[in-house]
């Protein structure tokens, strides 16, 4: 329904005006209404007024529709006039304006007075309050707001689709099934919201259950693929069979029975070597694949250690970790890597080194320890050093297996700081707590408490140290040691106290003495300078500390020999590098000038 304010727009009595024309849209569920009937013809135009009509002073003067022509009275508004409203002009009960006898009709429609005027014929004029047609106009626009109760009730706004990852296809719409069930309503459709979207749950709802593939899709997929995905597909397909094929033949092939010829690989039980069970197949298999992958994961060579006559080296071999051990390392940005000896360990090496072969097995690339090494060990006290090369990679961890030393295991003893890399022999080691690089850690001096121990270890010439290092197993193995000794010491004591109540016999060793043979010809265990072990039991002192003093005395003897020779030691052995150097240099060339002497070059 139009507002009041435009129906109450001046307009031209001499002005057509036609009905407003409203467009109606159609509904797929009720009838499309007739068209409407054709205009009216217009009316027969009015003749129109002689333009410069002479007044009655006999001047040409333009008029005002609605005024007389013979009127001398000027009627052109000027700026002293007021303004004169036509509110408080009554308005008739039927309709018709007002006549103001004040204004003189124009002569040329002397039959419009007291006739409808064109507005109201045509019913587009304002009705008059309180009229018929005001009452059908408020009727009609109260019909036209008010809501149909059963109209469906307005959706709830939905988000807005996500676009951010593109637009969404629009195959299926345009030519899959899915174009019917999936089709948006329209927007002519009446009561429906078509700023929603479907959420994507009911989506997938409904076309799982029209039973579509995909997202409702129903069409073969074949009609749309080309030539070349057709090749595609049949390749991948010829791929995947020589894969699966491949994969079958090579499981057969190592899980197959060992032969005679064959090298059985270790852990391996001679009863799984042959049959065809499930369980000996896949035994079999994973042996092979385990001595495959032993390349990586096993040491470099299956005897670390040169083979050495028992005579020409020490009957023990003590292997020693470096890392935390012997040495801490640290690294910050302003002075990079810093690498801290421990106290005691030239001590510890050089005195040692009396009793074992000793063996620095460190699980860091040989390549980064061998520097270190050369500054810790110059005068090379460590026989053989050996690196992560020589590990065993096992669950994540390098493990020193002291297996591959070419070393009796019985006279074998490691010492560590990780339990971890020794868990292959844990009956040979000894685990040690980790040094942080601190002078006044209290575990700074826990390597030089360990001297006394594997001394006598090596000096009492146990058969096997297994056990015995099993009878310190659960204790700290310095202190208890200690407390043997003490106790040792003490028992020996009471010995000599209970001896010396006795007469003392006269024996041949004692004569021996008188005529100055020495301790030679007293009998009993002689140590390395001559001196008598019961001599030595005799003074109050234990066989352990008679060993000590004779080691101290040949650790006094290296340190001597070193003080006085150590620096001519070390420019021998650069110049032994150097001439090493040139010699290798020397055969290189020789090699190359070989080499290009068969394409005919080369010195004459």
């Amino acid at each position: 329904m139009l507002p009041r304010l435009a129906l109450r727009a001046v307009r031209s009595p001499h002005a057509r005006l036609t009905p407003l024309a409203t467009r109606t849209y159609a509904s797929a569920d009720r009838p499309r209404k007739p068209p409407p009937p054709p205009p009216r013809p217009a009316p027969p135009a009015r003749p129109r007024p002689a333009d410069n009509l002479p007044s009655a002073s006999g001047q040409v003067r333009q008029t005002s529709p609605g005024t007389s022509i013979n009127d001398t009275k000027d009627q052109t508004w000027k700026a002293g006039d007021g303004i004169k409203f036509a509110g408080s002009a009554q308005t008739s009960i039927d309709g018709t304006r007002p006549v103001d006898p004040s204004v003189q009709q124009s002569p040329l429609n002397d039959d419009a007075v007291g006739k409808q005027p064109i507005a109201q014929r045509e019913d587009v004029d304002e009705p008059a309050e309180g009229g018929l047609r005001e009452k059908a106009f408020e009727e009609q626009a109260r019909s036209e707001n008010t809501v149909d109760q059963d109209a469906a009730p307005a959706q709830p706004q939905q988000p807005l689709p996500d676009l951010r990852q593109g637009l969404p296809s629009t195959f299926d719409m345009e030519f899959g099934s899915g174009k019917m069930k999936n089709a948006r309503p329209s927007e002519q459709d009446e009561g429906v919201d078509v700023s929603s979207t479907t959420p994507k749950s009911e989506q997938s709802r409904a076309d799982s259950e029209a039973g579509g593939e995909g997202e409702g899709r129903s069409y073969d997929r074949s009609a749309y693929e080309t030539s070349l995905d057709r090749r595609r597909a049949q390749m991948a397909n010829y791929l995947y069979t020589a894969i699966l094929f491949t994969a079958l033949t090579g499981a057969f092939y190592l899980s197959r029975p060992f032969s005679v010829s064959d090298e059985i690989p270790s852990g391996l039980p001679p009863s799984d070597a042959e049959g065809w069970s499930p369980g000996k197949l896949w035994t079999r298999m994973r042996a092979r694949l385990g001595h495959q992958v032993g390349y990586y994961t096993e040491p470099t060579f299956p005897k670390l250690l040169p083979e050495i006559p028992a005579e020409q080296r020490q009957p023990y071999t003590l292997v020693l970790s470096l890392e935390d051990l012997l040495i801490h390392s640290t690294w910050s940005r302003d002075h990079g890597y810093q690498v801290a000896k421990r106290p005691g360990v030239d001590y510890f090496l050089r005195y040692l080194s009396q009793y074992y072969e000793l063996v620095l097995f460190t699980s860091v690339p040989l390549s980064i320890a061998d520097p270190v090494i050369k500054k810790l060990d110059p005068y090379h006290f460590i026989m053989w050093p050996l690196g992560r090369e020589a590990t065993k990679y096992e669950s994540g961890t390098y493990v020193k297996d002291l297996s591959y030393l070419n070393r009796d295991l019985s006279k074998t003893v490691i010492v560590d700081t990780v339990a971890g890399h020794v868990r292959n022999q844990p009956e040979n080691a000894v685990i040690l707590p980790k040094w942080t690089g601190d002078v006044r850690d209290p575990e700074a001096g826990g390597l030089v408490r360990m001297i006394p121990f594997l001394e006598n270890l090596a000096a009492m010439g146990s058969e096997d140290v297994r056990p015995v290092l099993k009878s310190f197993e659960g204790k700290d193995i310095a202190t208890e040691f200690a407390r043997r000794e003490q106790a040792a010491r003490e028992e020996l004591a009471r010995q000599n106290a209970a001896d010396a109540g006795r007469r003392p016999r006269r024996s041949l060793g004692e004569l021996g003495k008188a005529l100055g043979l020495g301790g030679a010809a007293q009998g009993g265990m002689v140590l390395a300078d001559g001196q008598s072990v019961t001599a030595g039991y005799a003074a109050g002192k234990t066989l352990s500390d008679q060993i000590r003093e004779q080691g101290q005395k040949q650790y006094e003897a290296i340190e001597k020999q070193i003080r006085e020779h150590g620096a001519e030691w070390l420019k021998e052995e650069e110049e032994e590098q150097k001439k090493a150097i040139e010699a290798q240099m020397k055969d290189m060339k020789k090699g190359a000038m070989s080499f290009g002497g068969l394409f005919g070059g080369g010195s004459k």
